[in-house]
């Protein structure tokens, strides 16, 4: 089995054994769903999810029978993985935030800098971009961005005075 990140457990948050994740991926809704099995930490010990919600920035959830803080306490500091069979194959130019992460950027052929996350927005993503010493948001979406090789560990974005 091939299993891929999907978060990591901050904290427990309150005493009915709801954990705090901070969560790796885009998809929340479809990697914490109800009845959906999740892994936790490097032996991968399988749980259910019994529900999950927003909190001030961040996804809790509760595991099928441990809905006591005793029981969870544990898992704080542990990575979550899903299956990857359990994780669909996006459609053609969508992309995972994780795949994103660590490309080269380019403008006119000329590497300028490399992506250090994907950072969600109201109504597109971001790409965090570091040029030399310093970090430029640009907005993810066909205006800015040219093209993506994954490949080739490439993005080229528009060239605009004031884009980067």
């Amino acid at each position: 089995m091939e299993y891929i990140r999907i978060g990591k457990i901050l904290n427990t948050h309150g005493i009915k054994g709801e954990l705090k994740i901070d969560a790796y991926t885009d998809f929340v809704k479809e990697r914490f769903k109800k009845e959906s099995t999740i892994y936790i930490g490097e032996e991968h010990l399988p749980f259910i999810v019994k529900n999950y919600r927003y909190h001030k920035g961040f996804v809790l959830i509760q595991l099928k029978d441990n809905e006591d803080i005793n029981l969870v306490e544990r898992f704080k500091n542990l990575y979550i993985y899903k299956d990857s069979k359990d994780i669909k194959p996006l459609e053609d130019g969508q992309y995972y935030f994780r795949d994103l992460k660590d490309l080269n950027v380019y403008q006119n052929d000329v590497l300028v800098g490399q992506v250090i996350n994907v950072e969600e927005g109201n109504k597109y993503n971001y790409l965090r971009i570091k040029i030399s010493d310093e970090e430029k948001l640009v907005p993810f979406i066909k205006a800015f961005i040219l093209n993506v090789d994954l490949v080739n560990s490439r993005i080229d974005v528009v060239d605009m005075e004031g884009l980067l």
